[in-house]
C-alpha cells in the first residue's frame, strides 16, 4: 500500500486522512477524553460519509487522540442541560451515526487505546473488529446518571457478549477491563500500545487482499442476518453468494486458485 496521507477538509473535532488504502478517523479532543457532543457526532458522520464515498479507501481505523482514551463518554455538561425531546432526538442521530459505522460497506477496526466508556464502548461495538491496548477500560455506566445506553448499547451488546453479560454490565454501570472485555468477547484482540495502530493496519491490509465485493456482501450478510431469523438469514446469504458467483473477482479468485497463483482482484 501507498504511505502517502491525503488530507480532507478540516473538521472541528474529528481527524481525518488517508494513507493508502486506509482511512484514518480520529476523535481529537483529548482536554476532555475524547467525550462526544453533538459537533463531535457531525464531524464523525462526516467523516465516514468521505470513507464511504471514496473508492480508494478499503477500510477505516477509528481511534481516539492521546493514550488515555478511545472516547470516555458523552459530554455531560451538554447532556444536563437536554429535554426530554433533545435526548430523544440527540440519541437518535448517535444511533444514526453507528448505523452508518457498522453498515459502511467496508470494514472498520476500532483501534482502542483507552477509556470506552458509554457512547464510546457503543462506537467501538459498531465497527467491525475490536482491538484494545492493554490498559483499557470499558463499560456503559449511564445508570449512574440516572439515563440507558442511547447509542445503541442496549442491542448491540447483547449480540455481542449475551443477554446475562450485558445486562450485568449495563444495570451495575461497572467497568471491566481489557483483559475481561476479551475473555466475554467484546475485543477481539489486546496488543501493546506501540503496537495498536501496526496491528489494525495489519488487519486491514489482510483483509483487502481478498476480493471487495465479496467482502462488502460478506460484511451485508452478517449483519442484516443478525436482525432476522436464522432461516431468514441462511436465505438471504445464499443470495449474496449468487450476487459473488456473477462477479469478475470470482471468476479471478477460482482461477488464480486452479493455477496456483496470486489473484488480482478489481471490485467488480
Amino acid at each position: 500500500m501507498s504511505t502517502s496521507a491525503v488530507a480532507a477538509p478540516p473538521l472541528a473535532n474529528v481527524l481525518y486522512e488517508t494513507r493508502g488504502a486506509i482511512a484514518y478517523v480520529t476523535v481529537n479532543r483529548p482536554k476532555v477524553l475524547n467525550a462526544l457532543n453533538v459537533a463531535t457526532w457531525q464531524d464523525l458522520s462526516t467523516a465516514f460519509e468521505n470513507a464511504k464515498s471514496d473508492p480508494t479507501v478499503r477500510g477505516v481505523i477509528l481511534t481516539g487522540a492521546g493514550d488515555k482514551a478511545f472516547i470516555a463518554g458523552a459530554d455531560i455538561g451538554g447532556l444536563a442541560q437536554a429535554s426530554a425531546i433533545e435526548a430523544e432526538r440527540s440519541s437518535r442521530f448517535g444511533q444514526q451515526v453507528l448505523d452508518l459505522i457498522e453498515n459502511l460497506g467496508k470494514p472498520v477496526v476500532a483501534a482502542i487505546n483507552g477509556f470506552a466508556l458509554g457512547g464510546g464502548c457503543e462506537t467501538a461495538m459498531a465497527c467491525t473488529i475490536r482491538i484494545a491496548v492493554e490498559h483499557a477500560k470499558f463499560g456503559q455506566p449511564e445508570v449512574k446518571l440516572g439515563l440507558l445506553p442511547g447509542g445503541g448499547g442496549t442491542q448491540r451488546l447483547p449480540r455481542l457478549v449475551g443477554k446475562g453479560r450485558a445486562l450485568q454490565l449495563i444495570l451495575t454501570g461497572g467497568l471491566i477491563s481489557a483483559q475481561e472485555a476479551h475473555r466475554i468477547g467484546l475485543v477481539n484482540e489486546i496488543v501493546p500500545a506501540s503496537e495498536l495502530i501496526p496491528r489494525a493496519e495489519a488487519l486491514l491490509s489482510e483483509i483487502a487482499a481478498n476480493a471487495p465485493l465479496a467482502v462488502k456482501f460478506a460484511l451485508d450478510a452478517t449483519n442484516k442476518g443478525m436482525e432476522t431469523s436464522q432461516s431468514e438469514g441462511l436465505v438471504l446469504e445464499a443470495s449474496y453468494f449468487g450476487l459473488c458467483a456473477g462477479t469478475e473477482d470470482k471468476k479471478e479468485g477460482t482461477s488464480a486458485f486452479l493455477e496456483k497463483r496470486a489473484p488480482q482482484f478489481h471490485g467488480r
